[in-house]
């Protein structure tokens, strides 16, 4: 498995695969060819970045980022090459020669391969595959999760402090900014007013599950307008573990300590999913977004009350096992409707399949494993429809036909 550092990087929203993925191609073939003048760049977009792109702003990031070199983007929907989301990225000189070409496939959080590249974002860093061989590793040396992630990766304590304040800054803004979100739906924000709310409000439970929804709001509505959030294990499904740890921080007392603790145990869960299955919307559907997220926050939620492997376990398959077949399919390209309220509802979630790990584990265990569900989720990813895997071409997408101001 790659490296947890990998699984969490900050970066600039709507969407890792759409944004943060192209943007980041866009800067690494401008490292390549640092030395020599460009006069043009021409960048193709394909699969979901081609059918959504326009409504996750990837051409204007390409753009952007080329500045001032001048940058044609073009939509297209058919390549000859086997990952459904990608884009190639062709440079000219002031003879119009090409002199790069790049096959770069988006492959889901922000993350890349770029044919015939390697580099070091890439490397292994995990010998051990899936769940069950973690757990034997941890058993033997009597490690916790995070422990097995700070053996592999020393650094990794340190580079979580930093995702941590990234996620803090991410819903404390959301929190702050009111007025409408861009873009044609005409979304007006509501995680401040929502806060206010569950401040006003005397009963703790319910205060604390709407702080817990406001403070995912808070976050993708951040994510929403462009603003900067952590793949957790996406964008779009930033806000489940980002409001979980404002909220555990701010209103229930954890320390940073054992917070940075809990994003490392997350991480060992998402680093699972994304190397036996997927976390692209556009390859798996929301399940392997919203779904990952889920169980990711789940783990550590179950992490932070001091839960044991077993239990961990029990609590991330519950929070994915359950939204096994979730569709991804965004109102109008945009990764507003449904999916700030589905970051809301999963936080939710979460907490719910900690306590249960923690109450049925303790009665009954559970028969099915995380590693079962992972591999459950891949297969169901593999028949969910096309159309309804981040290409606004049905689902909710068609059903809600309202007609959109250009």
């Amino acid at each position: 498995m790659e490296a947890i550092r990998e699984l969490y990087k900050a970066g600039p929203g709507p969407s890792s695969s759409h944004t943060l993925a192209p943007q980041r191609a866009c800067l690494l073939f401008l490292e390549k060819l640092k030395d020599q003048p460009i006069s043009r760049v021409a960048v193709s977009l394909y699969g979901s970045l081609s059918l959504t792109g326009k409504g996750h702003y990837t051409d204007k990031v390409i753009i952007d980022t080329f500045a001032p070199i001048e940058a044609e983007v073009s939509f297209k929907l058919t390549w000859p090459y086997d990952f459904p989301n990608g884009l190639t990225i062709s440079a000219y000189d002031e003879q119009d020669q090409l002199m790069l070409e790049w096959v770069v496939y988006s492959i889901g959080g922000g993350s890349i391969t770029i044919l015939n590249e390697g580099f070091d974002f890439q490397k292994q860093v995990y010998e051990e595959k899936n769940l069950l061989e973690i757990i034997d590793v941890c058993q033997k040396n009597q490690w916790t999760f995070y422990q097995y992630a700070f053996d592999r990766e020393p650094d990794l304590p340190e580079y979580l402090s930093l995702i941590l304040n990234e996620m803090m800054s991410a819903v404390r803004r959301g929190l702050d900014t009111t007025g409408l979100l861009p873009g044609r739906l005409k979304m007006e924000r509501v995680a401040k007013s929502m806060y206010l709310k569950a401040s006003a409000m005397d009963e703790i439970a319910a205060k604390n599950r709407l702080r817990l929804l406001a403070y995912a709001y808070a976050n993708n509505e951040e994510n929403a307008s462009g603003g900067r959030v952590v793949t957790a294990p996406t964008l779009g499904a930033s806000g489940v573990l980002a409001a979980l740890m404002y909220h555990c921080y701010t209103d229930l007392g954890y320390s940073r300590q054992q917070l940075i603790q809990a994003l490392a145990t997350a991480g060992v869960i998402g680093n699972i999913v994304k190397t036996n299955a997927t976390i692209s919307g556009a390859v798996g559907g929301c399940q392997a977004e919203i779904g990952v997220a889920c169980a990711m926050a789940a783990a550590a939620m179950a992490q932070l009350e001091g839960a044991n492997l077993k239990i961990i376990e029990y609590a991330a398959e519950i929070g994915m096992e359950h939204h096994l077949g979730l569709t991804c399919d965004p109102v109008g390209g945009y990764v507003i409707i449904p999916c700030i309220e589905r970051n809301g509802a999963a936080v939710l979630r979460a907490v719910d399949a900690a306590f249960m790990a923690k109450t049925i584990g303790a009665i009954k265990g559970n028969r099915v494993n995380f590693d079962t569900v992972v591999r459950t989720m891949n297969y169901t990813g593999e028949k969910i429809a096309l159309e309804l895997k981040e290409t606004s071409l049905g689902g909710l997408a068609t059903e809600c036909t309202w007609e959109l101001p250009e």
